[in-house]
């Protein structure tokens, strides 16, 4: 396995990933089922955090204490699917910064094309994590760390819910001192660049737009 991709195997994880990969399972629980899987993998993705002390006065004594060190992390969406996961993200993190940028996918070359981008001023201050639940082709993915790096980004992490082998081949080929995230590596892309045997498109089931 390829030192730069973690697969985040906690059994809770996996548990929720089989139900959203159920076709039958309706976008409400879906959604809600997202963003709970979205916790466990800023859980991981967050691990290695800097600390520092603080002084602080318990009911019994005045002890140092670890608290997060240096300015908050930066999460970036890539819209609009990774808001889906930026939300569970969030409920551990509510105080991150948060940017966006706006890609889709063109049908016939399958390539990425930018509509939208919007990041701190200072993200180049900051640990920046990319989120987006498919790593298929990895088109988007690429572009949009290609972009966050123009802006200044200089620490960065991508986590996503599903990849395909393709995908990370070319994502690391790309940019491999970008560590990736996921909670599974799935078999193989389709002619179509879906994930096999993936659990469908997630901004579909997210927004219950198909």
């Amino acid at each position: 396995m390829d030192s730069q991709i973690t697969i985040v195997d906690h059994p809770l994880v996996q548990h929720k990933l089989t139900l959203m990969r159920d076709k039958e399972q309706p976008t409400a629980y879906f959604r809600q089922l997202l963003r709970e899987t979205a916790l466990l993998l800023a859980y991981e993705v967050t691990r290695d955090l800097p600390l520092e002390t603080k002084r602080v006065e318990t009911p019994i004594e005045v002890m140092d204490a670890p608290v997060l060190a240096g300015k908050k992390l930066c999460f970036v969406s890539v819209l609009r699917a990774g808001n889906g996961l930026l939300e569970g993200m969030l409920d551990l993190l509510p105080s991150a910064r948060v940017g966006h940028v706006g890609l889709y996918r063109d049908p016939e070359t399958l390539e990425a094309v930018e509509y939208y981008y919007k990041v701190p001023q200072d993200i180049g201050e900051r640990l920046v994590i990319v989120v987006d639940p498919m790593l298929a082709t990895a088109n988007s993915g690429i572009a949009a760390v290609d972009r966050l790096k123009q802006g200044g980004a200089r620490q960065l992490k991508f986590v996503c819910l599903l990849a395909a082998p393709e995908g990370v081949a070319a994502f690391t080929a790309a940019h491999p001192d970008v560590p990736l995230y996921t909670a599974a590596l799935d078999r193989e892309l389709n002619d179509h660049g879906y994930i096999l045997p993936g659990l469908g498109d997630a901004g579909d089931r997210i927004y219950g737009t198909r």
